[in-house]
């Protein structure tokens, strides 16, 4: 799972990007216009992001005027306003990940971007800075993911598991080396998450202090001289596990073509 604002050097080298756009997945559930103003469209989206000084990618949440996301090592925390030809954009980034093989794209790791874009096609585009770094120009492209992989969503429990963005790092079961980090947005029952490579879509039930759920996940981007256990499969995974009102404990099998995997996460909650 990795952020804005991030470049990895695992070997000096800048992180490889899809050859092609993400598109618009057919038959999400979300309508135009559902859930806030009709240019940016309820959902997930993968965002692809560049400056001078390299590129990166990620996923971010919209939902409500509100963006929540993130990828390997920073969170995304923000808002948006406006229409199709004027969308205007304040975003924050907070590192959730102290490897310090994942650089902020800015060499800043808590940075505020003011961004103005607009809807092209099904793609939202925009460009803008930080006064933090006056005159390092900023541009980023978001492309929605279709939701058709949501399970059923459970009405929430007593003292259920609280709504919001969640940092998610998981370390493999069974002598399986490797392991990963990314970021997860609770919502109702909803799950929406997603890193550089791969995006998360599921559902889950709480209360009293224990949940479990399932999701999806899917690759968005390949990036170039990596390999990861997941990589090339839309792999289906159940957990369970406790919370509090920081965070949570999950364990989970995840279906990975011919071969089941068990991991453990851990889930710390951001904003």
């Amino acid at each position: 799972m990795e952020a804005v604002f991030l470049t990895r050097h695992a070997s000096g080298g800048t992180p490889g990007r899809s050859g092609g756009k993400t598109r618009l997945a057919c038959g999400s559930r979300r309508e135009p216009g559902s859930g806030g103003d009709r240019a940016v469209q309820q959902g997930l989206y993968k965002v692809e992001f560049r400056t001078v000084h390299g590129t990166g990618c990620g996923v971010i949440y919209a939902q409500d005027g509100k963006l929540l996301g993130g990828n390997s090592a920073f969170a995304f925390i923000g808002s948006y306003d406006g229409g199709d030809d004027a969308i205007s954009v304040v975003c924050s980034t907070v590192r959730h990940n102290e490897d310090p093989n994942f650089r902020p794209l800015f060499g800043i790791d808590k940075i505020t971007l003011t961004l103005k874009g607009k809807r092209q096609g099904e793609e939202l585009q925009f460009e803008g800075g930080t006064t933090q770094l006056p005159g390092v120009v900023f541009n980023s492209v978001m492309t929605l993911i279709g939701d058709d992989t949501l399970p059923p969503v459970a009405a929430p429990g007593p003292g259920g598991i609280g709504n919001g963005l969640y940092s998610m790092h998981i370390t493999m079961l069974d002598g399986v080396s490797g392991g990963n980090t990314g970021v997860v947005v609770l919502h109702d029952g909803e799950i929406h998450g997603g890193d550089a490579s791969f995006n998360y879509i599921g559902a889950y039930s709480s209360a009293n202090g224990r949940w479990k759920g399932s999701l999806v996940n899917s690759e968005h981007t390949r990036r170039q001289g990596e390999q990861h256990i997941f990589g090339g499969y839309e792999v289906g995974i159940g957990f369970s596990g406790t919370y509090s009102e920081t965070g949570a404990e999950i364990e989970a099998t995840a279906l990975a073509g011919k071969r089941s995997l068990r991991f453990k996460g851990t889930l710390r909650r951001l904003e």
